[in-house]
């Protein structure tokens, strides 16, 4: 089967009305897979044009590829569990609101943190990144006694408010429970274990030798133009908070191609699926599983799943798990038809402001399925 022309259009015609510069959309179904890259780099019309190798800033999907898929390792290797509260692994957190807080509400976004807090302006009110891994060390503790200060919103486990501060959390735990970074642990314990070498976190001091291998292959999507730092963003982290810590955090900081994206959501079909993987069935299992103590959240334990409405339209099963990015990227997942589907974008470039991905994201994910599928 050739990549159907309806998607190849629907991409192109995304691109010719402002959706994003340029996009690469990837459908995975069993043994079928195709990249439609369409577009090009920036909205300069001698920038190159995208390739399926073409690196984008994957804003969220930070989340579930790298402090979630981290999580379940370590918790299928019993180094923690998700009843253990923030202070466990994080003693700066003892006697506080959010230290009696447990892994499980940090991934169901049910912690009773706020969603957002702009503390990269009280650590770094000139833009400043930190480039060393000491400056990173003093930016996370930093960091961290800010969300440990902060009070909460709600009562723990009543409601669900997605959090960018509970997923900074879980990026700090993996360091402790790991002995390493956040990065460092992604590498060696995920990455190359599967050869999904074109995943990664970039930290500040490592941009250069990044840039200069991906413009080696696909290059690097620009992101904004961004006052705060005083320049358009290429290869350096959209998210300020993120970029505070010097390009790694729990909550962003990954950047990939689709192809690296699809080798981790297949790990994840794949274990779901009870069939060979990196990860541990019952542990996927466990993890893609709604969580309905919750009243009115579509969570599992870090991913998404298909709501009414939802960007991942009309078709894919209640079973399904996804996450958006706000760079203008999505994952899908629909263990019930082995169906993959990975959109990596720039639409925030050259502003955050263009916000038509919102209809496109689910108008996409209706074709894909209605194609590889059928419409039902």
């Amino acid at each position: 089967m050739q990549v159907p022309s309806s998607l190849t259009t629907a991409m192109q015609e995304a691109v010719a009305n402002g959706v994003f510069p340029g996009a690469v959309l990837a459908v995975r179904r069993g043994e079928q897979r195709h990249v439609v890259p369409v577009g090009r780099l920036s909205s300069n019309p001698a920038s190159a044009p995208v390739t399926p190798s073409t690196v984008y800033d994957l804003a969220s999907l930070t989340k579930p590829l790298a402090t979630v898929t981290s999580i379940a390792l370590l918790v299928r290797d019993g180094r923690c569990r998700l009843e253990d509260a923030v202070a466990t692994h994080l003693p700066e957190c003892a006697g506080t609101p959010i230290g009696a807080v447990t892994l499980r509400h940090l991934l169901t976004h049910s912690s009773g943190l706020p969603g957002w807090r702009g503390y990269y302006e009280r650590l770094s009110p000139d833009g400043r990144i930190p480039k060393t891994m000491k400056e990173r060390a003093c930016a996370k503790a930093a960091m961290l006694a800010l969300i440990r200060d902060e009070a909460l919103i709600y009562q723990p486990g009543l409601r669900s408010l997605y959090s960018d501060l509970g997923f900074m959390l879980l990026g700090f735990i993996v360091e402790q429970v790991s002995g390493q970074t956040l990065d460092g642990y992604f590498y060696g314990d995920i990455t190359v274990p599967l050869k999904a070498l074109g995943i990664e976190f970039v930290p500040a001091e490592c941009l250069k030798t990044v840039l200069e291998m991906a413009d080696k292959q696909g290059g690097v999507a620009p992101t904004e133009d961004d006052p705060w730092r005083g320049r358009l963003l290429c290869g350096e982290v959209h998210d300020e908070n993120a970029a505070a810590l010097g390009g790694v955090a729990g909550h962003a900081g990954l950047f990939g191609s689709a192809d690296a994206v699809l080798a981790m959501t297949g790990q994840w079909l794949q274990a779901y699926l009870g069939r060979s993987s990196l990860l541990d069935t019952a542990v996927v299992r466990q993890f893609t599983t709604r969580q309905t103590d919750i009243s009115g959240s579509t969570w599992t334990l870090g991913w998404d799943m298909p709501s009414v409405p939802s960007a991942s339209g009309r078709y894919f099963s209640l079973r399904s798990f996804g996450h958006l990015g706000y760079t203008g990227t999505s994952i899908w997942v629909d263990p019930d038809r082995e169906l993959e589907v990975v959109l990596l974008s720039n639409r925030v470039h050259p502003t955050r402001k263009n916000e038509s991905i919102k209809a496109f994201r689910p108008m996409i994910h209706d074709l894909v399925y209605e194609q590889y599928v059928g419409s039902r």
